[in-house]
């Protein structure tokens, strides 16, 4: 029986070798012939041996790591991770995750990546202040994903936010909806942008006409709070309401239809970074998609270039969003 934890001592007496050659089988450093390698990749295989990756980093000069700070339950972060894990793959180096929680801050994750050896930081929706941003760009290569920072040492990677909201206006109000409510982000990365996005097409497309701002936020439950005060509003109220994001828009939808009002014919409602839920048959929700696959790829390109060629590029790259159209909007009372 293989023992219960299998080391490189275990696979050299496997295959009859020395502990040496296992090593540099598994680094993929020459001094082993073709039958020899596969002589150990099957005794490895027979024994269920897994090399200790992190172990094998701290002898190296450079661990090919590359860390990432996100938020644990935001799902448009989740689907940046599966674009990251490609392009980091297809780069040549590892992804090593550090959450952030309502428990756990994000100073801590960076910390914790920071220990890993990590090579350089992808933070997204970063919140440290600008000094700390500055001070840990000193220390390894960094970039921020989703938030415009300005911090020296700091690249920005991030969707054209402003954009995707005068998009979201200009198609309410060519619907003909002229009385919007915006459900603010307060905060959190991108809200800024998309607030004067969304005020700077109400007044080049609906001049003269009031246009309320209530406060919503990140989560389904910001999203619940925000109809409660849209429902409190005196009639009549917007007819159509942009939210800060998907999670948001669908704790409103809930809500709302909960009071008896129709979607899409007593408010329509549209979201911001079309998560895998706002495609549903059953929710149809009308968003701006925020292009994941682009993101990731710049983000790790940005990253790579740093530290394989010391390339540093002090532009941010913007990625344009799109305007997806599906059920939650019509025409007033349509």
């Amino acid at each position: 029986m293989p023992p219960s934890r299998v080391t490189m001592e275990h696979v050299a007496a496997r295959a009859g070798v020395s502990r040496a050659l296992v090593s540099i089988v598994f680094r993929g450093a020459p001094g082993a012939s073709g039958p020899t390698r596969e002589r150990v990749l099957a005794a490895a295989r027979e024994l269920d041996y897994r090399p200790d990756t992190r172990a094998s980093r701290l002898g190296r000069t450079r661990t090919r790591t590359l860390g990432v700070v996100f938020a644990v339950g935001h799902a448009f972060h989740g689907d940046l991770l599966e674009s990251l894990y490609v392009e980091t793959e297809s780069a040549g180096y590892e992804l090593v995750l550090s959450g952030v929680t309502r428990e756990r801050a994000e100073g801590i994750a960076v910390e914790t990546l920071l220990a890993e050896r990590c090579e350089g930081l992808l933070l997204i929706g970063t919140d440290l202040p600008r000094a700390r941003l500055a001070a840990l760009a000193a220390q390894v290569p960094v970039v921020s994903l989703l938030r415009a920072v300005r911090a020296p040492g700091v690249e920005v990677v991030r969707t054209d936010d402003a954009a995707g909201m005068r998009q979201v206006v200009e198609h309410l109000a060519g619907l003909g909806h002229d009385r919007l409510a915006l459900l603010d982000g307060g905060r959190a990365a991108g809200a800024a942008a998309r607030r004067r996005g969304f005020r700077a097409a109400a007044r080049r497309l609906l001049p003269g006409r009031d246009q309320v701002l209530v406060p919503g936020g990140l989560t389904e439950e910001d999203g619940a709070r925000a109809a409660t005060a849209y429902l409190d509003l005196a009639n009549p109220r917007p007819s159509a309401v942009a939210a800060f994001n998907d999670r948001c828009a669908l704790g409103f939808i809930d809500v709302v239809r909960q009071a008896g009002l129709r979607v899409p014919r007593d408010v329509s409602v549209v979201g911001f970074d079309d998560i895998r839920q706002a495609g549903y048959a059953h929710v149809g929700l009308t968003t701006v998609r925020q292009e994941a696959r682009q993101l990731g790829a710049a983000a790790v390109q940005r990253l790579a270039a740093r530290l394989d060629t010391g390339e540093v590029d002090p532009g941010d790259v913007v990625v344009a969003p799109t305007l997806v159209v599906r059920t939650s909007t019509a025409s007033p009372g349509g």
